[in-house]
């Protein structure tokens, strides 16, 4: 089977789900996962960033990245649709478990 070179979600939507997995992970890490150059990615970081859809934290030399998830999607046919609705749906670990904090102790 034969793809022809077009794919149902855009690198921006690529970048924007990894970055929701992967907060404190660089753009070139980033870059290499999505198949996309260094370049692109920080052009689409600024991009999501202007948009409002992340928000980029220094942290000494490294960029930390949050997001907000009740934002809507960005097509006029899908602003009934959030952010966090789409992340989900490109994830097989339920949300709850990416959002929520690590435990760091055992319970007793």
């Amino acid at each position: 089977m034969t793809t022809s070179g077009w794919t149902f979600i855009t690198n921006h939507g690529l970048v924007l789900s990894y970055i929701y997995h992967n907060p404190d992970h660089t753009a070139r890490e980033i870059a290499a996962h999505v198949g996309i150059t260094e370049r692109t990615t920080h052009k689409i970081i600024s991009d999501l960033e202007t948009a409002g859809y992340i928000q980029r934290h220094k942290s000494g030399r490294k960029n930390l990245y949050s997001h907000d998830p009740s934002l809507p999607l960005r097509h006029h046919t899908k602003t009934d649709i959030l952010v966090a609705d789409l992340m989900e749906s490109l994830t097989s670990k339920p949300m709850t478990s990416v959002l929520e904090p690590p435990s760091t102790g055992s319970t007793i």
